[in-house]
């Protein structure tokens, strides 16, 4: 049988990690995966996570089947978050999952059931698993415009694109700092694909994966708590990845918003159905540490302070690196970076000068651009400054020489 299997594509992220691994050079950089390291380029675990797991330590006393569910004070905590403490009882049915990830599936699994073939819109360029994970579950995917060719949001594409989506069609949308570009719509811009979706009948599915790392907690679900007041259906996966460093912990929620009980109740079956059949029950670990951080006041507030440091040094490495390049004449490039926000960010190189970014420089991003701004430490900000300039130079000086640089 094995004999029969066509050699499958590599997964790009990880590949290049393996590549930065085997790289020598000491002044390597790997920017690739999306996980948030400190300045001595390590990913810590939070202080109030630290103390939760502690707790549970010592009062844990059996790790029994929690149900197909997963942990119920977790989902409730995740829809308390998310939609806020005056968010309306009885709109939201919610099931743990195996991250942000295992979110999305579901969802989409659910998509699918409801309506075999539903046409799902995604962001142009969206996050690497978005379109796998949505056509695995047998959907239809097109795009939207979501930046312009200098890299700041394009809410006339935007649009123009998701005017086209019809009654029952669902639209993907990151909730904030948008992966791979860091870019956002704009307030306005938010509350009119509102308008579209209430007036056309589309569903909106939103992706939160980075809240509290943009612009702080409550600035980063405004969107998602505008939409959930708006439309009478609505999907959210929610990750704990990022904003509770839960990285190899797999914890996250997905949501359902919606017109009924009975709705609510259905959709919730047929979560658990998908998740039985796939996983059987989520993880409880992560989702246990959770529930104890936001269930304890003075637990909560250490990790909202910890979380508002983690975007401050975010937002430090981006005006610094954004310094740096104007400072070298790159000032057109600089200006979309400073748009950004987020761990990532889009650098304004083609594939080919990426490649060469990583050859000559080692310094590791996707062939999209994409580096993980979250990833480097302060004191590596002028190197990675200076390898982009450089090869930003040599692009203006030598059009065509990079596909062949070593």
């Amino acid at each position: 049988m094995l004999e029969l299997l066509l050699p499958p594509p590599a997964d790009p992220l990880w590949e290049l990690t393996e590549e930065f691994r085997s790289d020598p050079r000491p002044e390597r950089l790997n920017l690739v995966l999306g996980v948030y390291r400190d300045e001595a380029g390590t990913t810590p675990v939070m202080a109030a996570v630290r103390e939760a797991e502690i707790r549970l330590a010592e009062r844990s006393d059996s790790k029994e089947y929690r149900g197909l569910s997963g942990n119920l004070a977790f989902n409730h905590a995740m829809v308390t978050t998310v939609l806020g403490p005056g968010a309306p009882a009885g709109r939201a049915a919610a099931v743990q999952t195996v991250a942000g990830t295992g979110a999305l599936r579901l969802l989409a699994d659910l998509v699918c059931r409801t309506r075999p073939g539903t046409t799902v819109w995604i962001s142009d360029p969206a996050y690497v698993n978005h379109r796998p994970i949505l056509e695995a579950a047998g959907l239809t995917v097109r795009t939207y415009r979501w930046a312009d060719a200098e890299g700041l949001p394009d809410a006339a594409g935007l649009l123009a694109d998701l005017s086209q989506a019809r009654r029952d069609d669902v639209v993907l949308l990151q909730g904030c700092c948008h992966n791979p570009t860091g870019v956002d719509p704009a307030p306005e811009t938010w509350q009119a694909l509102a308008e579209l979706a209430v007036r056309d009948g589309w569903v909106p599915f939103v992706d939160l994966a980075y809240h509290g790392l943009g612009d702080g907690l409550a600035a980063d679900l405004a969107p998602t708590r505008m939409l959930a007041e708006r439309v009478p259906e609505m999907l959210i996966a929610v990750s704990c990845s990022k904003n509770f460093g839960l990285y190899s912990d797999r914890t996250g929620c997905a949501i359902v918003l919606g017109p009924s009980p009975r709705a609510l109740r259905h959709a919730e079956t047929a979560l658990q159905n998908a998740a039985r059949t796939l996983y059987s029950m989520p993880p409880e670990h992560g989702a246990a540490i959770v529930t104890a951080v936001l269930g304890d006041d003075r637990l909560r507030a250490l990790w909202e302070s910890e979380l508002d440091a983690m975007r401050g040094r975010i937002s430090a490495n981006r005006a610094d690196l954004t310094a740096r390049l104007a400072a070298l004449g790159h000032t057109a490039e600089a200006r979309a970076l400073a748009r950004q926000k987020g761990m990532f960010s889009i650098l304004p190189l083609a594939p080919e000068q990426m490649l060469r970014l990583r050859r000559q420089f080692g310094v590791y991003g996707t062939t999209t651009g994409r580096i993980n701004i979250a990833g480097v430490s302060a004191h590596q900000i002028p190197y990675l400054a200076q390898s982009v300039g450089a090869v930003l130079e040599a692009n203006t000086m030598a059009p065509g020489a990079l596909a062949t640089s070593p």
